[in-house]
Order: C-alpha cells, then structure tokens, then sequence
C-alpha cells in the first residue's frame, strides 16, 4: 500500500513537473549559460530517477542521500544537503550525497542554520547569486563553502512541506564563474518540485511508523503527558544568536523569549548575574526587532559619575561647563529610532533617577546648557545585577522609574544553570586563544569534567579568564585535570564567592594545595575560619574546604580532616563530605590516596 501511495503521488506529480523547467530549456541562451544547464533530456531522465527511487524500502536516510546524488547526476551543484525537522522542530537528521543511515555529522558544517530559521519562518525560498553579501550568512558559513573574492557561491534553499507544516529543506549550493542567474532561475523552478516530493515521501513514511506504534504509544500515554507537564512543548524553530553559544534548556527558554519580546515596542528590564552576557541579550532584541537597521547605543551608568553621565546620555550645548568647546549629541539622541542599552542602571544616584524618569515618559529632554526641547523615538532595554526591589523598599531606587523599565523583566540565566553548555563555551574560549596566538591546545576529558562541577561565580566571564589563564600556563599539547587552578588550591574567584557569602573570614592567608581536594587558604595563625556547618553537626569543631581546622589544640592535615569529619558522622562518606563542604566523589579520593580503611560500625 505504502508503494502504490508513492507511486500515484509520484505519477501525478510527473504529469505537472518539468514544464517551467523545460520551457527555461527551450529559452534562447548563450554557450556560456547552456554550459551550466543540464539537457532537457537528463532533466527528465533524472526526475524519473528520483521518482523510481523514493517508494525504495530502504530506510528514509538513504533514500534521501539518492535524491541528493541523483540531483548531482544532472544538475551542476557542488552540495546538496536535506535537513528534517522532528514534531518539537530539532534538526533530526542532515543527509547529503554518499549518506548512510548515521551521517548527520559529517554534513552538519555544511548547514548555515541561520539560513535554515529564515527558510522555515519566512516559509519561503532563499536565493541569492554570492553569499558573501547576504546578511544571512555568517562568516563561519563564508569559510566552510569556501567562498573568495574571485570565487563567488551561489545559494538556493526550499522549504520541505507536509501539508501545511515544513518539515525540512532542501538547500544546494554552485561556484558560479560567469555570474549568470540562469542557473538560480533554473533551480528557483526545479527544486520546489523535488522538495514537495521529498515532503510527500517522508509524509507516508512518517505516517507508516506512526501507524505501527500507536499501539504502543498507547500503553503508555500517561507517563507521556505527565513528561509534557514538566517539560512544555518547545516551538518548532530554535532562535540562534549570533555570539551566544549554547544548546541548554535554560538558554533556549531565555531566546525563545528574546524572540517575542523583540517584535514589540516596549520597555525591557534584563536581570541577572555579573558576567551572564546580557549585554549580547540586549543586543539580539535589537537585531531581531523592527528597529535593527537603526543604531544601538550602549552605556554602562556604574562607570561615570552623575555630571558626566547626564552629558553622555543627554549631550550639552557649547560652553555648557569649563572643557564643552562644542555643542554635543547625547546618547538619547544618538539611538533615536534605534535601541539604548542601559547597562547597570541599578547604580545610579536618586537625582539622576528623576532627570532619567521623565526622558522614559515623555520622550523629550533638554541638551546639559541648552533649553531647546529634543524629542526622540528611542526603545530602552536597561540591565542590572542589583535586587532592585529591595533598592526599592530601601528608598535608594524610585518606585515610579521601576516600574517605567520593569515592563517586561528578562532573567538571564547564570552559567551553573545551564552546565551543558560550558564544554560549548570552553572550546569556544579555547579556540579563540589558539587562534590569537598561535597555538594547538586542546581540552582532556577530565579537565572539562572539572570544569562542569564548577559553579563559576563569575558566570562566563570567569570560564572565559580561567580558559586563557589556564591556557597560558599549559606545558603540553593539551589542557588537563591538574592544569586548572582549581585543582591546585588557587581558585580566587571561588574563595571570594565564599567569603561574599559569609562562609570565609575576612582574613589574607597563604594557599595550602591538596590534590583531590579544593582547597581554600588557611586561616592566619591564631585565628580559626568561620564555616558554614549543617544543622545536625552544629557544636562539632568546625571542618570544611576552609584549610586546616584545629582539633585538640593541633593542626591537622587534610588526611586528619576527613578522618575526624568521617568519625563524627559515623563513617558515612554522604554526610561526611557534606559536613566538610566537599562531594562524595572527593571524599573518595582522599580516602584512598591516603589508604584510609572505611570502618564498618
């Protein structure tokens, strides 16, 4: 049944197919042009091919990689790609020419998935003669089709349909030498076709295996619609941003957000941690609202004083104060029709709250000297890592200009809470240090292993600085375990977490470096460190990753430390390395590097 489906489709769609393609045939051309074109004879003989190949019982993988090499056969392309779309729009396979049923990856690089969002949300083709100037292609993409100056690529991508649903593309790529769009028009007439009938095929296949597993679908269907609660339906089209790297549910969530609210012409309050990229948030709001042809102006207010900041943001008339020789465009004026990006705006100081308020509201503001009126059409998007509401409660933030940025509160995700995405970022950091200097570094296993149980307080900024240090001081070829400064005792950025949290003294102390175990400088002499100690240890001599504790008036080394942690919890390694702020796992490893036997009580 499922054969003789594909075959009447395909028949029907014969009898329709190659009359605009053979009527570009029959057009008058130059030698140059018919050069590039197939014959009206292996046109047709090739969509006969096609048609013959797609009701195969071969897997659909393989049956696409037919098409695609059959295109080849008569078409002048260089590659040829068909990329499918699962019910939750993630990209489920990626088949090109020669592919066997696991070959997604090895035609990957060749997938511009901006190109691919634009195709499957504008719901039409993309065509374009040299992608070097379209403004859909990025550089990475330039260089993997290995585009030049005087080797311009031409680009032809269609949307794969299923009713009314895309379900995919089909995108083919050619080195044009005479710059002629023949070859475009022809293919802008062909490909739709091919397109629908590869829609058609993978419609009955996909309906076929839905068919044989219903049954079993049924079985289960309430553990199913409980995961749906949990974890919603995701649109069907990924946002990408270019600069933010990531695949994390967190990250997906935040840009799939970014899209909505860039469409509309409102006030954005973007929180979040130090170091989390929102000013790459903001940005992408501007670039994919209505507004991203016009400028994008940025200013971090904690980094100027009042006077200056209000020059900056209004401008001033000439003479306005002692260094103004000349008369000067603000900030305001500079983004008008555009986007302004106030980054850390929890910092400024309640006088300049109420200036900053009535430019919100009205839209209108007075140059620093000057009193000429100057309206602007400016979108504001303002940042800050404060808790503004407690500013709030504390009289330190108005409550009316809260409430003028707060129209739509945008909480960037600290980097602890999207873990997936580090090795991504890693490699990324890593890359770019290789490519500034000259290097061929690369990541172990366990060095990415560390790098995923951090929690990076300092988000990823501080991946970012760790990468390059760590980089910077590797002997070999490759970045391991005992490279990172973690491993060593000397991870600063996480003993000023602590100590900003209240579980570190405020006291300078040398390191102290065990391996296996984080180690945080020891107290000074004299002095103990202030632990935070769970509930069922309190009174118990403090233990933890502070250094070396005193028991009985003697230092101990860290072997004594997990001995005596290990005793008072009855040798249970889970509390135990809850009482000294460690894991399991590290336990372990001190356990066994000093051959600590377990007592079994």
């Amino acid at each position: 049944m499922l054969n003789q489906d594909n075959n009447r489709q395909s028949e029907e769609s014969a009898e329709q197919t190659p009359s605009c393609c053979i009527s570009l045939q029959d057009a008058k051309r130059d030698d140059s042009e018919s050069a590039i074109l197939p014959s009206r004879a292996s046109a047709l003989a090739g969509i006969w091919e096609i048609l013959k190949a797609l009701p195969a019982p071969s897997g659909l993988e393989v049956t696409l990689a037919k098409v695609v090499d059959l295109l080849r056969s008569f078409l002048p392309m260089r590659h040829g790609i068909i990329s499918l779309f699962d019910g939750d729009g993630e990209l489920e396979s990626i088949v090109g020419a020669g592919c066997s049923e696991s070959c997604s990856e090895r035609y990957r690089m060749y997938l511009p998935r901006k190109v691919i969002d634009q195709i499957v949300t504008t719901d039409t083709p993309l065509v374009t003669e040299n992608i070097a100037v379209h403004s859909a292609f990025t550089a990475a993409d330039m260089d993997v089709l290995g585009v030049s100056d005087n080797k311009p690529v031409s680009f032809i991508g269609v949307p794969i349909r299923v009713d009314a649903n895309i379900v995919g593309t089909l995108t083919i790529d050619h080195v044009l030498d005479n710059g002629s769009r023949l070859w475009l028009d022809y293919n802008l007439c062909l490909l739709p076709l091919i397109a629908d009938l590869v829609g058609q095929t993978v419609k009955l296949r996909r309906s076929f295996v839905g068919d044989r597993e219903q049954p079993m679908a049924e079985q289960d269907l309430l553990p199913k619609q409980f995961s749906k609660l949990k974890h919603p339906a995701r649109t069907r089209n990924q946002i990408h941003v270019e600069g933010m790297i990531g695949d994390s549910l967190a990250l997906r969530d935040l840009l799939e957000k970014v899209a909505v609210v860039a469409k509309a012409k409102i006030a954005v309050l973007l929180r979040g941690e130090s170091g989390t990229g929102k000013e790459l948030v903001a940005k992408a709001i501007h670039e994919l609202s209505p507004r991203a042809k016009q400028p994008f102006i940025k200013l971090n207010c904690a980094a100027l004083p009042e006077t200056v900041l209000e020059s900056e943001l209004f401008g001033h008339e000439k003479g306005a104060f002692t260094s103004a020789f000349n008369s000067r465009k603000g900030r305001f004026e500079r983004a008008d029709k555009g986007t302004l990006f106030l980054d850390e705006i929890g910092e400024i100081s309640p006088s300049f709250q109420a200036k900053l308020l009535r430019v919100l509201q009205e839209q209108e503001f007075e140059r620093v000297g000057g009193n000429q009126t100057i309206k602007v059409d400016v979108r504001i998007i303002a940042a800050t890592n404060k808790n503004l509401e407690e500013a709030v409660a504390r009289n330190e933030f108005r409550a009316d200009l809260y409430y003028r940025i707060n129209v739509v509160p945008l909480l960037v995700p600290a980097l602890r809470e999207r873990r997936s995405d580090i090795p991504l970022l890693a490699a990324e950091f890593l890359k770019n240090f290789n490519d500034e200097n000259g290097r061929m570094l690369t990541f172990d296993p366990s060095a990415i292993e560390v790098l995923l149980n951090c929690d990076f307080p300092g988000n990823i900024r501080e991946l970012e600085n760790c990468v390059y240090r760590t980089a910077v001081l590797a002997a070999g070829p490759s970045i391991g375990r005992d490279d990172l400064a973690c491993c060593q005792g000397q991870c600063f950025a996480a003993a000023l977490h602590k100590i900003r949290s209240g579980k570190l003294a405020l006291q300078p102390r040398p390191i102290v470096s065990v391996p296996g175990v984080p180690a945080i400088p020891p107290a000074a002499a004299g002095s103990s460190a202030a632990v935070a100690v769970p509930p069922e240890t309190a009174g118990q001599p403090p233990l933890g990753p502070a250094g070396p504790v005193h028991l009985n008036g003697a230092r101990t080394t860290d072997a004594e430390r997990v001995i005596a942690a290990m005793e008072k919890c009855g040798w249970v390694q889970a509390k135990a390395a809850r009482l000294l702020g460690l894991t399991p796992r590290q336990i372990g490893y001190v356990l066994r590097k000093y051959g600590i036997e377990i007592k079994r009580l």
